[in-house]
């Protein structure tokens, strides 16, 4: 790669590149029978093991994934741990005007659930309840963000309008033109190590975990249902999916879910002079307020992560390592970073990945059961499942065990979202999507006739 600060990146996950990874647990090997069989150890099915064993302690339990626990898409995250479940209070408003109240406080409610865990368990994940900052970069945005103080405001959401100079006293970048800070709605963590204090609770509560265990197939065998794996078979009388967007054992779920890949670069530590430079006393969570979006934080070690803006999908719902690393998106990204940050030149960067995020067309959870109520499914977060997953799990649960649970009362549970057509339209349509946002970032935010279409239908491409 021809930018400097990429001379000596590694193609490899910064929160999976630790020594003190824990062991993977060996495969399956034989038969197993449970009550609960929790497909996908990912944030999704470990929450679920978890609630399912606090819920019922003599519930027989048991996890498998396919390769290593946090080694997809919550191991590779920017660790942005979010109380909304709706993808933003704005998208819950649009989407579920009727549940929004309860879905805010649900959304608040989940979020301290977290940090309860986090703490209860002390699971040594970095947690940082830092809030977030949203930063407009166009004097265009300015407008669009006062808008969304005062939508908030009247949901009670505590959100503070920032001017040129406010928000540079946050975090110094001579790019921004003022900003949104909301102070209670999201924390950072290490979500690798958010996945493993929650693999290890799940063993301490008696869930049996095997990794390095894909299911091939899964079918109703007698009242119950069956997962086959390559080294055996699991017989369990219901069974949870928590698949992200890898290639789903439903065929449903591939209706309603996309895979996008999201690029990520990290830095080297800051010296206190470079974190000089920029101020960021308060550790904030940033994300900016395009349409091709970044988002950015500071990590344990005042490194900093610099993600988004290039969502890709690739044709035929395409999941390849192959994929993880693509020079051009890094050069992008560096250009942009230096951009933000021109006197940081000098720091380089020293980790660059790829990971595939889990899009539906309303952006936020789809939860639903198929072969015939005997297996649910919670997917499509789109990059906000660090902190909806828990609840989506909890929604996964409630769909198979508790019938009269309130939560099933709830649109989003309820009411399924848009499908992607299937392709080669889907290919096309995402495109055509992709490069509607790029010409209305160009244009000062005005949506061209396509845009204000999927407007007017509920229907939209995010990461």
């Amino acid at each position: 790669m021809s930018h400097p600060a990429l001379a000596h990146t590694e193609a490899g996950v910064f929160w999976l590149d630790r020594p003190d990874a824990p062991e993977p647990a060996p495969p399956l090997a034989g038969a197993e029978a449970c009550d609960l069989v929790v497909v996908g150890g990912g944030f999704t099915g470990l929450w679920a093991a978890v609630q399912a064993k606090q819920r019922t302690p003599d519930l027989d339990v048991v996890l498998v994934e396919g390769a290593a626990v946090a080694s997809g898409a919550s191991g590779r995250n920017g660790g942005f741990c979010s109380a909304s479940l709706t993808h933003g209070a704005l998208n819950g408003v649009q989407r579920f005007p009727g549940d929004i109240d309860r879905l805010l406080k649900l959304g608040h409610e989940n979020l301290a659930a977290i940090a309860a865990t986090v703490a209860d368990h002390r699971i040594d994940c970095a947690f940082e309840a830092t809030g977030e900052l949203t930063v407009a970069t166009e004097d265009y945005q300015l407008a669009e963000l006062a808008e969304s103080a005062r939508a908030l405001a009247a949901l009670d959401e505590e959100v503070t309008v920032l001017d040129r100079d406010a928000v540079r006293a946050e975090l110094d970048s001579p790019t921004y033109r003022g900003g949104l800070l909301d102070t209670t709605g999201t924390a950072l963590v290490d979500p690798a190590r958010l996945a493993w204090g929650l693999r290890r609770v799940a063993l301490e509560l008696g869930v049996r975990v095997y990794e390095h265990t894909p299911v091939t197939t899964l079918e109703t065998r007698g009242p119950g249902l069956s997962a086959v794996t390559p080294g055996g078979r699991i017989g369990a009388a219901r069974a949870l999916l928590g698949t992200s967007a890898f290639p789903p054992l439903a065929p449903v779920i591939r209706r309603y879910v996309v895979p996008v890949y999201d690029h990520v670069l990290v830095t080297e530590p800051l010296s206190a002079d470079q974190r000089a430079a920029i101020g960021w006393a308060g550790r904030r969570g940033v994300g900016d307020s395009a349409n091709r979006f970044h988002y950015y934080r500071l990590t344990e070690d005042d490194r900093i992560l610099w993600g988004g803006y290039d969502a890709l999908y690739y044709y035929g719902n395409r999941i390849d390592p192959g994929l993880e690393r693509r020079p051009e998106t890094a050069e992008l990204l560096a250009g942009h970073f230096f951009d933000t940050f021109p006197q940081l030149d000098g720091l380089a960067f020293t980790h660059h990945w790829a990971g595939v995020i889990d899009t539906c067309s309303r952006f936020c959870l789809t939860a639903g059961t198929v072969l015939d109520g005997r297996a649910a499914y919670a997917v499509g977060y789109t990059g906000l499942g660090v902190g909806a997953s828990r609840f989506g799990a909890a929604v996964g649960l409630d769909l198979l065990f508790d019938p009269a649970s309130p939560l099933l009362e709830l649109e989003m549970v309820r009411r399924r979202p848009v499908p992607f057509p299937p392709e080669p339209l889907r290919w096309a349509v995402i495109q055509q999507t992709r490069a509607a946002l790029a010409r209305a970032d160009r244009r000062q935010g005005r949506r061209g006739p396509w845009l204000r279409v999927l407007d007017r239908l509920g229907l939209g491409f995010d990461s």
